[in-house]
């Protein structure tokens, strides 16, 4: 999966690492994407870092923000 190839070469503890994949996860989840290996999954883990490296450490607030960022229309969760 993306985020964890992505998160091999990353400088974050294991406690960001939990919130991170909790966030790329349910960024999936949200979006309804099933495929690992979806274009999109890529976009996503690479946002969710971008956006983690501001500080926020909610995997919802997370994940609310790469998808805005990115574009893709807020889903309820």
């Amino acid at each position: 999966m993306a985020i964890y190839r992505l998160l091999e070469h990353a400088h974050f503890n294991p406690e960001q690492i939990t919130v991170l994949t909790a966030a790329y996860e349910h960024c999936l989840k949200t979006m309804g994407l099933v495929d690992r290996n979806d274009p999109v999954t890529e976009l996503i883990a690479h946002k969710i870092l971008e956006v983690a490296q501001r500080g926020d450490a909610d995997p919802h607030r997370l994940c609310d923000q790469a998808m805005m960022e990115l574009g893709i229309p807020p889903r309820a969760h």
